[in-house]
């Protein structure tokens, strides 16, 4: 079979691990590349040698001849473009978040559905090596019913500036941004059930701390522009799902805090689970308590990390795999996210209808 043709709307920084996963596997040829920054789109085509650029996605999608796309533009633009690339006969990997809201996210499922296409979403921890082993723990039965789970993605000063304070394009803070991804991933691991009612609450206390220094190696998005956050800095709400499974989530961009900190913790009927960031079990052996610890690596490993994102894709469009992050599941982060943000507005727990 020929090899597939990719196009990658929006060339930013997260776009760079799209193109190298692209690069690795052998079955794709990247095609063309679309972005509306000129300069950007010109110098990222030189780069990997991709001659066919385009500032119009539209265009770009003319080609009969790309098989595939990569959505990887700011937020607000991810529903236009999915949508574009889907009725134009493409398959579409989206950027998480799959969009700015829930009604977003249900039009561009209905377009594949429409379409015939895939639509993926990027996901890209359910692909990590980390996932992988909890994962098999959980499958096999070791955890029991896992009925209370808890995800922190917190930052003491990690705004990455530009379009990521502006809700106009990111639709929010980190709770959009950082918390999509833990919550995600502990209902992956979990078994997706369905959300059933949120609580929640935002606050915007320490906003971008002009003046503050930030660590020189920290994330800084490609259009940097530190005048604007609307954003809230910090995010927390509590999620029931209808198994009686309950998410704690707290995210944050600024926070008064030691330092960074990242958790996933799963408690069961039969054992517990932690990464922070290695695996650690817990549970009960021959009537005593006990920690339990991998000697293999278990820690989120980002070497092949967004590799295994792309080959899965690319596996699904040329060989009709069944997808691993697919549309529904992207709405349903939508429909928690929505709820979470109404629930701050308003003070009050807000139901999600299935």
């Amino acid at each position: 079979m020929a090899k597939i043709k990719v196009g990658i709307i929006g060339v930013g920084n997260i776009a760079e691990s799209h193109i190298n996963g692209y690069l690795h596997n052998p079955d794709v040829e990247l095609y063309a590349f679309c972005d509306i920054n000129e300069e950007r789109l010109k110098a990222k085509g030189e780069k990997y040698g991709v001659t066919r650029l385009f500032t119009d996605k539209d265009e770009m999608l003319k080609l009969s001849e790309i098989d595939a796309v990569s959505v990887c533009t700011w937020n607000a633009a991810h529903a236009e473009c999915t949508i574009a690339a889907l009725n134009a006969g493409k398959n579409v990997l989206c950027e998480k978040p799959m969009a700015m809201n829930a009604e977003q996210a249900l039009a561009m499922q209905a377009a594949a559905e429409k379409s015939g296409k895939l639509l993926m979403i990027g996901f890209v921890r359910r692909y990590g090596n980390d996932c992988k082993i909890l994962k098999d723990f959980i499958d096999n039965g070791y955890m029991g019913d896992i009925y209370y789970t808890k995800a922190t993605y917190l930052r003491r000063n990690g705004c990455p500036g530009g379009w990521f304070g502006d809700k106009s394009r990111s639709g929010g803070g980190p709770l959009i941004d950082l918390g999509v991804h833990v919550i995600d991933l502990t209902r992956y691991l979990a078994g997706c059930p369905k959300p059933v009612s949120v609580f929640g609450a935002t606050f915007n206390k320490l906003g971008n701390r002009p003046g503050v220094k930030k660590d020189p190696g920290s994330y800084r998005a490609s259009d940097a522009n530190d005048d604007v956050f609307d954003v809230e800095d910090f995010a927390s709400a509590m999620v029931r799902y209808d198994n009686g499974m309950v998410l704690s989530i707290e995210a944050a961009f600024s926070l008064n805090l030691k330092s960074d900190t990242g958790t996933i913790e799963l408690f069961g009927t039969k054992a517990g689970a932690k990464l922070s960031p290695e695996l650690e079990i817990y549970t009960n052996m021959n009537g005593y308590m006990t920690n339990v610890q991998l000697t293999m690596p278990t820690a989120l490993s980002f070497n092949g990390l967004f590799e295994n994102e792309i080959n899965h894709y690319v596996d699904c469009v040329k060989n009709g795999t069944k997808c691993v992050s697919p549309a529904e599941d992207g709405v349903m982060l939508m429909k928690i996210l929505d709820a979470i943000y109404e629930s701050a507005r308003t003070g009050h727990e807000v139901m999600i209808e299935a």
